[in-house]
């Protein structure tokens, strides 16, 4: 067997080392799992996810103001429409 030189960023290793070490799984045998079920398959063996996006300064504001007006802490003073005529009415009368 021979020997192959990987790098990987010092604290995706840490945390990587400290999950395989949680179940008993050495690194090197994490990656030998993987490239063997990636040869098996011919696929990436596991779901490829982004991390979720941090909201904006101004999204998280507005995830606050809708808990506030949920819970009534704050009154909720924006329009409400049952179709969507009333609402292109309201639409329509804010040029005035």
């Amino acid at each position: 067997m021979s020997t192959t030189t990987i790098t990987l960023d010092d604290d995706v290793k840490r945390q990587t080392v400290e999950i395989l070490d949680s179940i008993g799984m050495s690194l090197s045998g994490y990656f030998n799992l993987a490239a063997r079920q990636l040869c098996i398959t011919r696929r990436v063996p596991f779901d490829i996810v982004a991390p979720e996006p941090e909201p904006t300064e101004k999204t998280r504001r507005a995830l606050v103001a809708a808990e506030a007006k949920a819970l009534g802490l704050i009154p909720d003073d924006a329009p409400g429409f049952t179709d969507a005529d009333e609402l292109i009415s309201f639409l329509d009368g804010q040029g005035e």
